[in-house]
């Protein structure tokens, strides 16, 4: 199955079946010698605090209490490990961004994402999730900057898009897609979601099948 075949209903399909397995918290990851081994391919979700990676990750799942939500900008600050079913790891990266964070801690993060991304053969793109009622964010572009440097694949995924009108929602999603063209790991498929709605979490679920079957 190739990118051109991403629309399709076969594709669709298979994203649904996949995510239709059951999955589990494997285990909260402070430092890189608690990483599991690379047995599965692993897709690693990112992004600032609050943007919804927990809502993401349930609605991805079908399962609402998988990834605890929090309203309190900065609470998930381990690498969390969610195996679904054998068919690949969902990784849920610490949130980055809150205000009330120190240096001592941004750095932390910055430091453990990074050997993160250098270390994991396995690790088959990072979501960047964006709130789509702020689009990118300086600390964004920092992480994109970042994955970039580190030769990781990353995909935009616009979160929230059912809290704007569906024109500005377009608009930005055009403008993202500029914003990242030139950038040498960025996977050119700017994706737009609600985890409220459902609303384009089923093409999401295709693109990610389609990296277990690579």
């Amino acid at each position: 199955m190739s990118e051109l075949d991403e629309f399709s209903p076969e594709a669709i399909e298979e994203g649904r079946k996949t995510f239709a397995q059951p999955a589990i918290f494997m285990l909260g990851v402070v430092k890189l010698d608690g990483l599991p081994d690379e047995s599965v391919p692993e897709i690693a979700f990112a992004g600032r605090s609050n943007v919804g990676k927990s809502t993401l990750l349930n609605a991805l799942t079908n399962q609402k209490g998988l990834a605890r939500a929090s309203n309190t900008p900065g609470r998930t600050r381990e690498i969390n490990y969610f195996d679904l079913s054998g068919a690949m790891n969902l990784v849920d990266l610490p949130g980055y961004g809150y205000a009330r964070a120190s240096r001592t801690q941004v750095e932390a993060w910055t430091q453990l994402t990074r050997d993160f991304l250098r270390g994991r053969s396995m690790l088959r793109r990072v979501c960047v999730l964006v709130d789509a009622r702020h689009g990118l964010k300086p600390t964004d572009i920092e992480v994109m900057d970042l994955l970039d440097e580190s030769a990781v694949i990353y995909q935009i995924v616009l979160t929230k898009a059912d809290k704007i009108k569906p024109t500005t929602l377009a608009v930005l999603v055009e403008q993202t897609t500029l914003a990242i063209k030139r950038r040498p790991a960025a996977h050119p498929v700017v994706r737009a979601t609600s985890s409220e709605t459902g609303f384009g979490i089923d093409l999401l679920r295709a693109d990610l099948a389609m990296l277990c079957k690579q």
